[in-house]
């Protein structure tokens, strides 16, 4: 039997009942666990000194959803529509990628994962979707679904199966400029990037998915992770 590998998995700060805690949706943890892995939670608190102390010991990582990057850190100024930042997350999530990197460990992240990745490796994003982009996708309505085509040929079509999707969407940021070395795999119908991935054939696996497939029956990103992280 094969052994289940430990995966890290960011895990937010957030008041509760007035204290701070660090928290997890269970629905990540539930689909690695479906995958055969074991999430293994990372506070993004971390100091960044210790990012590769905090993933020493896994084969993966997983950059999960929750607030806006902040906007200096890709050198733009604050939009007035600018959401929850957390500084501290984006310094500690800055350096895990690095850290991952580094060991070329696979990277699976998820909507405000892709574009704190995007970020790191020299992107720009999109502060407000519905005011700096405005079109008829409903990209932040959490009742609504809508279409993605994807790149024929690319790791996310060998890992989905699939050349169009229909996905969840909840997000008010999104890429702006492409970081130079990923290349776009997947689009809205109205051309906002919905995935991302290394332009490098050679680099190591990194998946990363503007939607939440945590949140959906489809389990092939969950499966092509851990394949890629046995």
């Amino acid at each position: 039997m094969t052994q289940a590998q430990p995966v890290a998995v960011t895990a937010p700060r957030r008041m509760v009942d007035g204290r701070e805690r660090v928290t997890l949706n269970t629905a990540y943890v539930r689909a690695l666990e479906t995958a055969g892995l074991v999430p293994l939670a990372v506070p993004t608190m971390v100091a960044a000194d210790r990012a590769a102390a905090a993933l020493a010991a896994v084969r993966g990582l997983v950059l999960t959803g929750g607030e806006d990057v902040a906007p200096d850190r890709y050198g733009a100024t604050p939009h007035p529509r600018l959401g929850d930042v957390d500084p501290v997350r984006d310094a500690a999530e800055l350096a895990l990628i690095a850290a991952a990197r580094s060991r070329r460990l696979p990277i699976l992240a998820i909507c405000r994962g892709i574009q704190i990745l995007n970020v790191a490796l020299g992107g720009t994003l999109y502060q407000d979707l519905d005011s700096e982009r405005p079109s008829l996708v409903p990209h932040s309505d959490e009742t609504t679904q809508h279409a993605v085509r994807v790149a024929a040929g690319s790791l996310l079509e060998r890992t989905l199966g699939m050349r169009s999707a229909t996905v969840n969407s909840r997000h008010h940021q999104a890429i702006r400029d492409l970081a130079p070395c990923l290349k776009a795999v997947a689009w809205a119908d109205d051309g906002v990037i919905e995935a991302a991935e290394p332009a490098d054939a050679n680099a190591a696996w990194m998946v990363a998915v503007q939607w939440h497939p945590e949140d959906l029956t489809e389990r092939a990103l969950f499966d092509g992770f851990a394949r890629a992280v046995a």
